[in-house]
């Protein structure tokens, strides 16, 4: 176990730590809480404390009982004064340091630390830069059925909107869940050089591919063979009659093996399986489904044997009955690993019929267009080609990852409309955020040569009392701190959540994240002169601060072309944008964020 001084400040902890600390009074008046798990006293509200996020709340308290969880737990929802002395003194394994509890007209307020949270937090940053969960083991095969084909290969063309929001979202998970500890792995693999893995490529997923000439056949005869022999096939029985001397007369009874059909429903119950569709029958087997459940036989060989293995069938709710289908094919045929269905909503286009690659080139376009109109004839050449697609990557891709994966998305795609990115809501706003860090961590560089201004010291020099403007406790209280466990969710939702065959991972929490971080960090950017009289404390904080934005484009895998496209500008002088000049920003700013 970590010792209290050693372990990171986390939200979870502190807000458990005030639970018991409103309990204690309730557990010393009351003998049902044993009969009740220990847990919660009779009548006692679901959620005791609420954490702040306004900036207008954090001025004045960082967590809140309201007056109707305290008229539940007292008389006249008086807080006793034991009480108010526990919750004060609150404390153990990640609990946040508190210096101050009042009883307010809002409720009960508790004020953290700040100075001690600062001091804490930033000298020891890293450790709320990964998750805060120990490292899980276990192997998750991401499965994406829009991908599968064995007869036609999928092109850009004919993928829909969404089926190619089921790939960004299992490209997404993937990353979450390998940041954890979980071994990762994709079906199906594609075909090298082909035009689907191209074009899923320009929007940086990374997916694997076999050689054009590679072949499934042999292991499609084996799960032929298998479902052949599995115990849910069931068998036609035929009379087979011919006619002898003009009479027709019955032969023996036989049985003839014209199709295999697996009773599904069979399976599901035999197997004790939750949250299937009650419609599920016998299924015929297709060719197309063997090759589906091929492929997965082959990912899944390659997977470590030692450790359980998930599987997680990313698919649109238009195919999530022929994927519950496919499943049970599968566990029918001698698959044992657990199979869990992340179903997606559809994607809307209000007035238009687009394909992936039309949407796409959309976007590219209407990117192309809204730089033309700023900067005219400059707009040519490999620079603006490689920003344009760039900027274009990041807006297809929050524009389909930010919606609950449940829900549908509504996308603006009339020709004369514009790019729905502009202001603070997208992946746009935040390459403009990061730009501006960039350019901020140039200027102290540059600085600190010319002698303008001292090195960074070591954390337990600086003064983080300093650390008074509200932006900068709104930084770290909402998005450093609770980051971790932002990290950890997708795991921990994996191991706790019901055994329904749909399972919620929340997928929409990283960019919903990210564009509010973007947001904060730029009124504070605005109205705070980071690299004045405290610059040394401001640009600490500033410093974590692009670590997440980074640490959250490795996320949605933009960091490389981030990266890569400042080296291409900066190796040729001739170049006249750089992602860390002023120039750039103001052309981010200009033309894509209005």
């Amino acid at each position: 176990m970590e010792n209290e001084e050693e372990s990171p400040f986390r939200i979870i902890s502190t807000v458990r730590a005030l639970n018991s600390a409103l309990r204690d009074k309730l557990r010393d008046d009351t003998e049902t809480t044993r009969s009740c798990g220990g847990d919660r006293v009779p009548n006692e509200p679901a959620k005791l404390w609420f954490k702040e996020s306004s900036a207008k709340n954090l001025r004045n308290r960082d967590f809140l009982s309201p007056n109707t969880v305290l008229t539940a737990l007292y008389d006249d929802g008086q807080v006793p004064p034991a009480v108010l002395n526990n919750v004060l003194s609150a404390h153990g394994s990640g609990v946040l340091p508190l210096h101050g509890a009042e009883v307010v007209a809002e409720g009960l307020r508790v004020c953290v630390d700040h100075p001690a949270a600062f001091r804490r937090v930033l000298s020891r940053a890293a450790e709320y830069l990964r998750p805060s969960g120990a490292q899980r083991e276990g192997c998750v095969l991401l499965n994406c059925p829009a991908l599968h084909t064995r007869d036609t290969h999928i092109t850009s063309h004919t993928l829909t909107l969404g089926q190619l929001r089921t790939v960004l979202i299992a490209d997404h998970l993937g990353v979450l869940l390998r940041r954890q500890g979980y071994s990762v792995l994709y079906c199906p693999a594609l075909p090298e050089d082909g035009d689907i893995i191209n074009f899923i490529k320009a929007l940086g997923v990374d997916w694997p591919t076999v050689p054009v000439s590679w072949s499934n056949e042999g292991r499609e005869q084996k799960v032929l063979e298998d479902l052949r022999s599995s115990p849910y096939r069931e068998m036609e029985c035929e009379k087979e009659k011919t006619r002898r001397n003009g009479e027709e007369t019955e032969e023996e009874e036989h049985r003839v093996e014209r199709e295999v059909k697996i009773n599904l429903k069979e399976v599901v119950q035999e197997q004790g399986l939750q949250g299937y569709d009650p419609s599920l029958g016998t299924c015929t087997v297709q060719r197309e489904t063997i090759a589906h459940l091929a492929q997965l036989d082959r990912v899944a060989a390659a997977a470590d044997s030692s450790v359980a293995m998930t599987v997680l069938h990313v698919a649109s709710c238009q195919d999530e009955f022929r994927q519950q289908q496919t499943a049970m094919l599968w566990r029918a045929s001698g698959a044992t690993a657990t199979q869990r269905l992340v179903v997606c909503g559809p994607v809307k286009t209000p007035g238009a019929q687009l394909s992936a690659a039309q949407y796409l080139q959309l976007r590219r376009s209407q990117m192309k267009e809204a730089s033309e109109m700023k900067y005219g004839e400059q707009v040519e050449g490999q620079t603006w080609d490689d920003i344009i697609r760039v900027m274009t990557s990041a807006t297809v891709r929050f524009e389909l990852l930010s919606t609950v994966h449940t829900s549908p998305v509504t996308l603006e795609v009339q020709k004369e409309g514009g790019v729905s990115t502009k202001g603070p809501r997208g992946g746009v706003f935040v390459m403009y955020n990061c730009a501006r860090l960039h350019t901020l961590f140039s200027s102290y560089e540059r600085g600190v040569q010319e002698g303008i201004y001292p090195e960074i010291p070591e954390s337990s020099e600086l003064d983080f009392s300093s650390l008074k403007e509200e932006g900068e406790w709104l930084l770290l209280f909402n998005y450093l701190i609770p980051y971790s466990e932002l990290l950890d969710q997708s795991g921990r939702t994996l191991e706790l959540e019901g055994g329904g065959v749909r399972v919620n991972l929340k997928t929409e929490q990283a960019c919903k994240f990210l564009v509010s971080l973007s947001k904060d960090f730029s009124s504070y950017y605005n109205r705070v002169h980071v690299l004045g009289v405290r610059h040394c404390a401001c640009v600490w904080i500033c410093s974590w601060m692009e670590h997440i934005i980074i640490y959250f484009f490795t996320d949605t895998h933009l960091t490389t072309d981030i990266i890569s496209l400042r080296h291409f500008m900066a190796e040729r002088e001739s170049l006249r944008y750089n992602l860390r000049s002023d120039k750039f920003i103001r052309m981010l700013k200009n033309v894509y964020i209005r």
